[in-house]
């Protein structure tokens, strides 16, 4: 297996530092998936346990101005890498108006994802700083468990920019929505029940399909969740996206589908049983 990629412009080398630093709010540790086209940062909690799953993708071409890989085999052209995502944020940290930075895979006594920072220094002379991050290399057989989430067909598709935004001041246990761009959002307690309403937020062509022709529109689906769960999500988030979707599955899960031109990351939560 081989992998090295190079970064010399400025702004997607701050760009990847922020998606970094999300994925360090979002998960302790990350599976980091690396193929020929694309980067992926992976967390794959079971969702019947009341975990969270992640799945970050980024176009490799639209972050790096070199790009090596070699896989496990022809037939198996991907690479999968267990870290620490504090690790890789913090070596990123220290990229701030780098020259150029470089990752690459290494065995220094035990595997390592290498990442050196090329820095100016006051004489306009470079300077190189080093970073070993331990890795552990994922094993073929267990990739199965490591694929793209498949979302169940949901009872509600909505785009929810505005959503995301005022989720950040509300103490929310309830989300509930319907086909016809409705959604509110619902705080429960034995004393008081107070619900924020959303109205034409719009549906992707997706709601609109035949398989949903024969739903009532006006019907609510819903979704209690875990506060602490939706709130790490938000407080993560460094990366503005240009759309944002949320799907429901009736008291099963919420997916959040946030997209950006450059990076796309989806993120799972569990009903609470």
């Amino acid at each position: 297996m081989k992998f090295r990629a190079k970064i010399v412009d400025g702004a997607c080398l701050n760009h990847f530092t922020r998606i970094s630093n999300m994925i360090a709010k979002l998960a302790k540790t990350c599976t980091l998936r690396i193929s020929p086209d694309k980067l992926n940062f992976i967390l794959c909690d079971k969702l019947a346990n009341g975990g969270v799953s992640m799945w970050c993708e980024l176009e490799q071409e639209n972050f790096f101005n070199e790009f090596q890989m070699e896989g496990v085999s022809a037939e198996n052209n991907e690479i999968y890498l267990e870290l620490t995502s504090e690790n890789l944020s913090r070596a990123l940290k220290t990229a701030q108006n780098a020259r150029a930075l470089k990752i690459k895979l290494t065995n220094k006594h035990f595997p390592c994802l290498t990442v050196s920072v090329e820095l100016l220094s006051m004489s306009s002379s470079s300077r190189i700083v080093t970073h070993d991050i331990p890795i552990k290399v994922i094993p073929r057989k267990l990739w199965k468990d490591l694929q793209e989430p498949v979302v169940p067909d949901p009872d509600f598709f909505s785009f929810c920019l505005p959503f995301l935004r005022l989720c950040k001041i509300l103490n929310l246990q309830v989300i509930e929505a319907n086909l016809d761009g409705e959604l509110n959002l619902k705080i429960e307690t034995e004393l008081v029940c107070v619900t924020t309403h959303f109205k034409d937020l719009g549906n992707p062509p997706l709601a609109s399909e035949s398989t949903h022709e024969d739903r009532n529109v006006e019907h609510m689906a819903e979704v209690h969740i875990d506060i602490r769960k939706l709130l790490q999500f938000l407080a993560g988030q460094q990366v503005n996206p240009t759309k944002a979707l949320c799907n429901i599955v009736n008291n099963k899960m919420v997916h959040f589908d946030l997209l950006h031109e450059d990076v796309s990351l989806q993120y799972f939560i569990p009903a609470l049983s």
